[in-house]
């Protein structure tokens, strides 16, 4: 099986690399100091489920010269994910997967409008991973797990065989039957965490212990739950309370990954988290007092410092 990775940040870098480590032929699309620190130095992870180091990382040079792929698993941020698309639009064969593993919730039906709608599929990444330095990807805590899905819900060779080179490298990788369902679930805790996080300035810990800042968590998630409803997706009227048990259960120090972009003055997906829930909230009706406070309060950080 070949394998693409776009972005080789937090999630497609530590993907990739423990991909790569265990055998699949992986080439990685990656840029500026990073991309030459992994040509010269190799691809490193740092994690508490054990160090890794890719020594020669395969990358991409020429889209066009690369031949054909399997599995292209998008990791960029989520402006840049048309951008991204066009790029390798000629490693795109017939039967490859192209497999969004992002924040938000609309990036299959934007993949969808540049590639034929049978070379999507959706998949989300359960990690808390990011650039440490040049090179190298830093893991937090322990969890680090994909699931992927046809977007019609069936079952294809394309994505179980992905799922076995996955768990031959060590991490869970599930098939799920309603990944759009399954992408909801992820995005309603995401941009509920993501929002408190960077309004606060702080991590998850101390935000739970204080009043106000539960408050506004647990009043995000049912705004989040609500709308996901309104737009058809099929979640469960208690998944607000269940989403709120996980938030508790993670690291008291955990960081969301728009806060560290935050605080390293980078550009933000504030308007594929908050933003969406406001504006879908607004198109379905629902009232979105928490989201529109975030997307307001961090508006004028969104492009970055």
């Amino acid at each position: 099986m070949k394998v693409l990775v776009i972005g080789a940040g937090g999630v497609g870098g530590y993907f990739g690399g423990r991909l790569a480590a265990a055998g699949t032929e992986v080439v990685f699309a990656a840029r500026g100091r990073h991309a030459e620190a992994m040509a010269s130095e190799g691809l490193r992870i740092k994690s508490a489920v054990g160090n890794l180091h890719v020594e020669k990382p395969a990358l991409l040079s020429d889209p066009g010269s690369a031949g054909l792929f399997d599995i292209v698993l998008v990791c960029t941020k989520l402006w840049d994910l048309e951008t991204a698309i066009e790029h390798i639009k000629p490693v795109v064969a017939q039967d490859t997967a192209v497999i969004p593993l992002q924040n938000g919730v609309d990036s299959e039906d934007r993949a969808c409008k540049i590639l034929a709608p049978s070379n999507v599929a959706g998949g989300i990444a359960y990690i808390a991973a990011q650039i440490d330095e040049p090179g190298v990807i830093k893991h937090t805590g322990t969890m680090a797990a994909l699931a992927v899905g046809e977007l019609d819900g069936s079952k294809s060779w394309r994505l179980e065989m992905f799922q076995a080179a996955s768990e031959a490298a060590g991490f869970d990788c599930r098939l799920s039957d309603d990944i759009r369902r399954d992408s909801w679930m992820k995005f309603v805790m995401l941009t509920s965490f993501s929002g408190v996080t960077s309004l606060y300035r702080q991590p998850i810990g101390p935000i739970l212990e204080d009043r106000e800042g539960r408050r506004l968590l647990e009043e995000m998630l049912r705004e989040s739950v609500a709308v996901g409803l309104a737009s058809g997706i099929a979640l469960r009227e208690d998944a607000a309370d269940t989403l709120l048990g996980r938030v508790e259960g993670l690291p008291y120090d955990m960081k969301s990954s728009m806060l560290v972009d935050l605080e390293r003055g980078n550009r933000l997906e504030l308007d594929w988290l908050s933003g969406t829930v406001s504006r879908l909230g607004k198109e379905h009706g629902v009232p979105t007092p928490g989201h529109d406070r975030i997307a307001a309060e961090l508006q004028s950080f969104r492009m970055g410092t």
